[in-house]
């Protein structure tokens, strides 16, 4: 995970470049004297660029020839490419265990983030059992069999008595955490949002809510001394965590849909987990997106991540940590059902924010958003109030450009569209539910 400029002083050229999938952040800017300029945050450029975008994940930009050229660039990133690789569930598993390792090398005091769902469940239990491991081997070479090895310290954020507090705290006990559970008000997290998106430089509504206790969280964090912390995104879109993956009509379909989210991460996931914990000076690392693990978990056929009648998403994830002679997770961890973040902090969150966007938000004003905001229009009142906040704090045309939405973000929406319809027609049912989930997962 990087972003980096090199510099020639030779001939004054220099390179900027940026990691594989945008874990992160790089913006690219033009000044109108023929300019370039490079920061790792949109407000820098506001005023001084002409105009300025995201830098693309995987790219890297010469100053000799002024041009972008990709260099990442994996055989499981081809469009025509279909994986043939069969599961191995002993390879799946060692693979994102170095994968966590190599995340936790650092000299500064880490923890991870624990919300008691799979993913970041999965990234505590190994880094606990490196950790143990590595002591353990310590102590046999220095002779020393006390067996003791420093506490690692474990994070989670939610409304009093939200589905992820309780079962973040049944993983601690389990794995032997400091753990650290933060409860926020929804009062807080209201007064929070326009601050929230200064820092995220986004209105994507579904990046605004979950970022906000993310936010929240990190300040307590920073406040511990804790600098860096491991995170479990990426894992739905390698694995078809989403809902909606219940519906593809394929293996080939699917494996489509999982390249395209893992390309957009860098404009969702990717930039909520970086931003809104380097508000406040804590760096995120995310396993689940090293590049080995992703050639490894890429690369199995998609056949095996379907969804069919028995089989929860995530299946051969789930598959992978479920060793009964020495259990990772508690069982109804590894096989809980997925929670949305923004959902498991707590349920009355998304209901407050709506609440708050009915209240500042009129009907006369919503039904001109075509004609306040003719490019990429806000199509609920929440968004048009994130909209309206993102706006105040960047007025920029290149800064509305910047943020998700156009034709890639509209071609994934209409796939799962028509995986919908294509379900519907297959088994007869009405699915209201998940249209809901796929407009929110994808607007």
């Amino acid at each position: 995970m990087f972003a980096f400029i090199i510099y020639d002083k030779k001939d004054k050229s220099f390179y900027a470049v940026r990691d594989h999938v945008g874990i992160i952040p790089l913006y690219i800017g033009y000044g109108s004297d023929g300019s370039i300029w490079l920061a790792s945050e949109m407000k820098a450029l506001c005023t001084d660029c002409a105009r300025f975008e995201q830098f693309p994940p995987g790219n890297i930009f010469s100053s000799k020839t002024g041009q972008l050229s990709r260099w990442y660039n994996p055989v499981w990133r081809q469009p025509q490419h279909m994986p043939t690789n069969p599961y191995v569930k002993d390879k799946l598993r060692s693979s994102f265990e170095t994968a966590v390792e190599r995340c936790m090398m650092s000299d500064v005091p880490w923890g991870v983030l624990l919300s008691g769902g799979l993913d970041s469940s999965l990234v505590a239990s190994v880094a606990q059992r490196i950790m143990k491991r590595n002591q353990e081997r310590k102590d046999a070479d220095s002779g020393n069999h006390s067996t003791w090895f420093p506490r690692l310290h474990s994070f989670c954020v939610g409304l009093e008595n939200s589905p992820d507090i309780a079962a973040a705290a049944k993983v601690a006990a389990y794995i032997g955490t400091v753990h650290h559970a933060y409860t926020y008000t929804i009062q807080e997290g209201l007064d929070a949002i326009r601050e929230v998106i200064y820092h995220l430089e986004t209105f994507d509504t579904t990046t605004v809510r979950a970022s906000t206790p993310m936010f929240l969280m990190s300040r307590k964090i920073k406040a511990m001394g804790i600098k860096m912390v491991l995170s479990g995104e990426g894992s739905d879109e390698v694995f078809a965590g989403y809902l909606y993956f219940h519906k593809a009509p394929n293996a080939g379909e699917l494996q489509a849909e999982l390249r395209d989210k893992i390309s957009n991460l860098y404009l969702f996931d990717c930039l909520r987990a970086n931003k809104a914990t380097n508000a406040w000076g804590v760096e995120p690392r995310v396993p689940f997106l090293d590049p080995d693990f992703l050639d490894v978990a890429m690369s199995i056929d998609p056949e095996e991540k379907m969804i069919r009648t028995g089989r929860i998403e995530k299946h051969i994830l789930r598959d992978a940590f479920d060793t009964p002679e020495d259990p990772y997770l508690p069982k109804e961890i590894l096989w809980r059902q997925k929670e949305q973040f923004s959902d498991g902090v707590g349920y009355g969150w998304i209901d407050s924010l709506r609440h708050l966007a009915d209240k500042d938000v009129t009907d006369q004003m919503f039904q001109q958003a075509a004609n306040r905001f003719p490019e990429n229009t806000p199509v609920t009142k929440e968004a048009y109030m994130y909209r309206s906040i993102f706006e105040s704090h960047y007025p920029q045309a290149s800064s509305v450009k910047s943020v998700p939405g156009g034709p890639s973000i509209a071609c994934s929406t209409a796939r799962a569209i028509e995986w919908d319809a294509s379900f519907k027609n297959r088994c007869g049912l009405l699915s209201a539910h998940y249209i809901h989930s796929i407009v929110i997962l994808t607007l």
